[in-house]
């Protein structure tokens, strides 16, 4: 069974109650349940649900740009009324876009519960030019402040809700240890979160896990950017950012550079989600797995959380790095998924219950 860390009785009550997968045991597919082998295999063994997306470019204050895309669901029977459907926003990982198969699967999951979906893709990585020398990071929440507040002007009257999956867990986080109770979403959702960016990044560059994960993770990153070389070079020495063989090499050389920490160390510190957890001002669910590669389990802050009413943390002994894949052949669903739907159902359905925690 996960081990479910909350220190509100209400909020485990509610839990119990209304999101029950929680506390059900979870059996990792037999043949694939090391964490390693879960993280590897899900991008391949999962299906990916078919998506028709809207596409949406809205200008960021500093001249640039983000694209959302979004899942109308004007098809929906619980929800005809689009002004007051109920919206999810989902923020992918760290070279993650809509097209992510987790990410096809939340909306699959929504699109069944009437809901409609926006994907926050951070800025230039889903084939949209950069109109400015900036990228992203996990610990600036300057966009994502933006893709909120617009998404909740366009639908004031709709329920509002966020799940981040990995860097997208952790941005989400950082945002709301920022903003505490001053957000227009009413609950959220985070799967896989680096809580501790020192523990992660220590952790992915041992040896296996160097050559299974960190070297490929950057050259994701470095492929990010380099359709974007000639408008970034304007800043960076792109060769020396090229010649980058772990993410902290690149960390050190771009993304710290770039939002203007002195250190990479002041940038992981400001970048770790676990500092901000007591500022987090409305119901969070957060998913690990104890054997996540990405974000240790040693690292996972529980006595934090246990000092936050607001905050549920479902640890699982098992499921890597967004894995935790269940079943002979799990093609369809997830541990993850069911976790998903459940828990942003029984929000928008249910949610008044805990508001007065």
């Amino acid at each position: 069974k996960p081990q479910l860390v909350a220190s509100n009785d209400r909020f485990c009550r509610f839990l119990e109650e209304h999101c029950p997968v929680v506390t059900e045991t979870y059996y990792p597919t037999i043949w694939c349940w090391e964490g390693r082998v879960q993280t590897l295999l899900r991008p391949f063994i999962t299906s990916r649900p078919q998506v028709e997306y809207r596409n949406e470019l809205i200008k960021t204050a500093d001249g640039g740009q983000i694209s959302l895309d979004w899942f109308d669901n004007n098809d929906s029977l619980y929800y005809p009324d689009a002004s007051t459907r109920p919206t999810v926003l989902l923020l992918p990982g760290l070279t993650g876009t809509s097209k992510e198969s987790y990410i096809l699967h939340m909306i699959h999951q929504s699109e069944t519960l009437g809901y409609r979906c926006v994907v926050f893709n951070n800025r230039g990585i889903a084939g949209e030019e950069l109109l400015t020398p900036r990228t992203y990071c996990a610990a600036n929440t300057e966009d994502l402040e933006a893709v909120v507040h617009h998404v909740h002007d366009l639908h004031p009257s709709a329920p509002f809700m966020a799940a981040g999956v990995s860097m997208g867990g952790m941005l989400l986080l950082n945002y709301l240890g920022k903003t505490g109770r001053d957000t227009p979403l009413m609950a959220a959702a985070i799967f896989s979160a680096g809580w501790n960016v020192f523990e992660s990044v220590e952790s992915l560059e041992k040896p296996l896990n160097w050559l299974l994960f960190n070297y490929y993770l950057t050259t994701c990153l470095q492929s990010s950017i380099s359709r974007h070389r000639q408008m970034l070079e304007k800043l960076f020495d792109m060769d020396l950012v090229m010649k980058a063989r772990t993410v902290r090499e690149f960390d050190k050389q771009f993304t710290s550079v770039m939002f203007g920490y002195r250190t990479i160390d002041d940038y992981y510190e400001d970048a770790s989600p676990c500092r901000k957890l007591k500022s987090v001002g409305i119901p969070v669910l957060c998913l690990n797995s104890v054997d996540d590669v990405f974000s240790p389990g040693h690292a996972i802050p529980v006595e934090t959380a246990k000092q936050n009413a607001n905050v549920a943390l479902v640890l699982t002994s098992c499921g890597g790095h967004i894995g935790f894949l269940e079943g002979i052949w799990p093609r369809k669903c997830t541990y993850m998924d069911r976790v998903f739907k459940q828990f942003v159902q029984a929000m928008f359905e249910h949610g008044n219950k805990i508001f007065s925690m």
